[in-house]
């Protein structure tokens, strides 16, 4: 569906038609991003910050191990914040949280699978996201783009058609609209099973849509 706009003007050489094209390539990611946290709990805030440190060591090491490189590993949070209970109405302290967050880049998708799962069994308790992404994503922008044109004429030709009226196919206006094409989230459940968590790539949508202004 889509809604034509038109504006008339007293002369016939100054009438104009403004339509809305879009364009969409459907692209196979080529990397993926997973973040891995480690969070502990404790009264002493420094007892769980060194059982943190020490636990994220160990996750990393074991990522090491899997030749991820250490440029494709970043810390992207880290936090220490109070736990309360709420007991009979009353705020009661229970301890400290320290929580320690690092995203990891896998260009081998196929791996991602045993990444979560040897974090998990290096002591990782919390994977928070997984985000597919596409490398060089500008360049499938270009060509939605590209369709999203080809889309306007389209349309622009058709309800000249449906009017009978002599449209100029050459645009006086095209006005690239805004886009926002985010990465795909995929949510992990965590598990115990002896077996490799299951990670699906699936495709990413890249879109483009113009507006595009005839005179006929």
């Amino acid at each position: 569906m889509y809604s034509p706009q038109y504006r008339f003007q007293p002369y016939p050489d100054s009438r104009e038609m403004t339509v809305t094209g879009n364009g969409e390539i459907v692209a196979r990611p080529d990397y993926v991003q997973i973040q891995i946290e480690v969070r502990t709990e404790g009264k002493d805030v420094s007892l769980a910050q060194q059982e943190n440190a020490l636990i994220m060591n160990r996750v990393i090491g074991s990522l090491l191990a899997l030749n991820i490189p250490r440029e494709a590993i970043q810390t992207t949070a880290y936090t220490i914040s109070p736990n309360y209970d709420y007991i009979e109405g009353r705020q009661v302290f229970r301890g400290y949280e320290v929580q320690n967050a690092i995203t990891v880049k896998i260009t081998d998708i196929s791996q991602a699978g045993t990444v979560i799962d040897t974090a998990i069994q290096n002591g990782a308790n919390h994977v928070s996201a997984i985000q597919f992404k596409i490398e060089n994503s500008d360049a499938y922008y270009k060509q939605a783009l590209n369709l999203a044109l080809v889309n306007a004429i389209a349309k622009a030709k058709s309800m000249a058609e449906t009017m009978q009226i002599p449209l100029q196919l050459i645009p006086i206006e095209i006005v690239e609209e805004s886009h926002n094409n985010i990465p795909v989230p995929y949510k992990v459940q965590m598990s115990n099973q002896d077996f490799i968590t299951p990670i699906e790539q699936g495709t990413i949508p890249i879109n483009a849509s113009v507006r595009v202004k005839f005179r006929f």
